[in-house]
């Protein structure tokens, strides 16, 4: 039998007894948990003089830090899930995978002076001396959800391999860039030596996508080619439970074709091209199946011919506005997009599928952003656009995530200096790690 991707796993379990205390929450894509409040709506206008590309990119980042630095517990470093745009959110559910994004965020913030450094650095050491002292944890794996205030598993949630990996590629980072701090450096090295990842093994050749104390394994695995390759980096890497070199090619990497653009492609969603680099530079590198970053260009692309085939149905949909990831929508969260479609897509826009790919196409990304902070004010809150909305109808999420605000941050800030990749790599597990699955220069 064919392994289920993670969105398939997490579509199951939303529906099963089995998360009953998160019903409502409908889990999806690096763990995102739908509003519980009520969408908001306005009307398309222009708001004044258009920005520069680099003063709209620094309204982004600076309105993602803002959201990593006030939605976290101070005195945890948890960072919440989703928040309220406009702020004022009293919620307490935690992710790891938005704490990993934060963690690198608080990197960027501190190189652009966001805050200062001493603040910086003092919330950086509050949350990872939590993770390594007194966050749950098994086998140095990490629950998906988490309450924030005490770290405790939310719910039913599982024991996540790939949310583990986006929190530690943002452990990781602030090891090197705050790399003059002993007391960082020590409490990242330890949190990522502790991860035994033969453990998510679990006996197979590829990694288990996670693990529930009431039931032990997931019945999936990270069979095909999704946004996993971190994962596998990471493990490979490990100086103290590494998992074979081997791993690397023993998930498949399936090639889609559309409007004559090929590309590898495990799931139809935008974002598996996106979270993987967000860290890890495949500029110039490849492996013995693909150059990664050429790929993720092509993806792209073939995203946004997607979106302008839905034109006639969605009149919205055009070349200076377009981008479907998972997300909010007036229904609830959705694992949507494209190609092949996958939704159902109602003509809603999510800011982060294009700005996750500014790296990959930064005209056609910057366009799509220009053109929703110019035409609908009403998509930009306190911490930047909000999730998503519908030019159709009028529909604007009320919420901000995580993870989308963070994906949108790091490759903003990657376009412009590419401060995380270069920050990132300078971890020699992580360069280790990419020799031993057989990358090589393409120059």
């Amino acid at each position: 039998m064919k392994p289920l991707n993670r969105r398939q796993v997490l579509s199951l379990l939303s529906q099963s007894a089995l998360l009953a205390p998160l019903a409502g929450w409908g889990i999806a894509a690096c763990g995102s948990a739908p509003s519980s409040t009520s969408p908001s709506s306005g009307n398309p206008t222009n708001p004044g003089p258009t920005l520069t590309d680099g003063q709209l990119l620094d309204n982004i980042e600076n309105a993602a830090f803002q959201y990593f630095l006030n939605e976290a517990d101070p005195n945890t470093g948890l960072i919440k899930d989703r928040a309220l745009a406009a702020g004022g959110d009293t919620s307490t559910l935690s992710s790891i995978a938005a704490t990993g994004f934060g963690l690198t965020g608080l990197c960027i913030g501190d190189a652009r002076g966001y805050a200062p450094t001493a603040q910086i650095q003092s919330r950086v050491l509050t949350t990872l001396s939590f993770l390594l002292n007194q966050m749950p944890n098994q086998n140095g794996f990490f629950y998906h959800f988490i309450d924030m205030t005490t770290g405790m598993r939310a719910g039913t949630s599982e024991v996540s391999s790939v949310d583990t990996a986006i929190l530690l590629c943002g452990v990781l980072t602030c090891k090197q860039y705050f790399s003059a701090n002993a007391q960082i450096v020590s409490l990242a090295s330890q949190i990522y030596e502790r991860v035994n990842w033969p453990w998510m093994l679990n006996g197979a050749p590829i990694l288990c996508q996670g693990w529930l104390p009431e039931s032990g394994f997931l019945s999936s695995y990270w069979g095909s080619y999704d946004e996993e390759m971190m994962l596998y980096l990471l493990a490979i890497g490990s100086p103290t439970y590494p998992v074979p070199p081997s791993c690397w090619s023993a998930f498949s990497r399936p090639t889609i074709t559309y409007q004559g653009l090929s590309y590898i492609a495990g799931a139809p969603t935008i974002m598996i091209h996106q979270y993987s680099h967000a860290w890890f530079d495949f500029r110039n590198q490849r492996d013995a199946y693909a150059n990664y970053f050429q790929n993720s260009i092509l993806a792209t692309q073939a995203h946004k011919l997607f979106c302008l085939s839905l034109a006639q149905q969605f009149p919205d949909y055009r070349t200076s506005l377009w981008g479907i990831s998972p997300s909010d929508s007036v229904n609830g969260y959705v694992a949507w997009g494209g190609p092949p479609s996958t939704g159902p897509i109602d003509g809603t826009i999510t800011p982060c599928a294009a700005g996750g790919s500014l790296p990959f196409d930064p005209a056609d990304c910057l366009a799509v952003l220009h053109t929703i902070e110019q035409k609908y004010p009403a998509a930009w809150q306190l911490y930047g656009f909000v999730d998503a909305f519908n030019p159709l109808t009028g529909w604007y999420d009320s919420d901000v995530l995580g993870i989308d605000l963070g994906i949108t941050m790091l490759m903003a800030e990657n376009q412009r200096t590419g401060l995380v990749w270069s920050t990132f790599m300078k971890n020699p597990e992580v360069t280790a790690a990419m020799s031993l699955a057989g990358f090589q220069p393409t120059q």
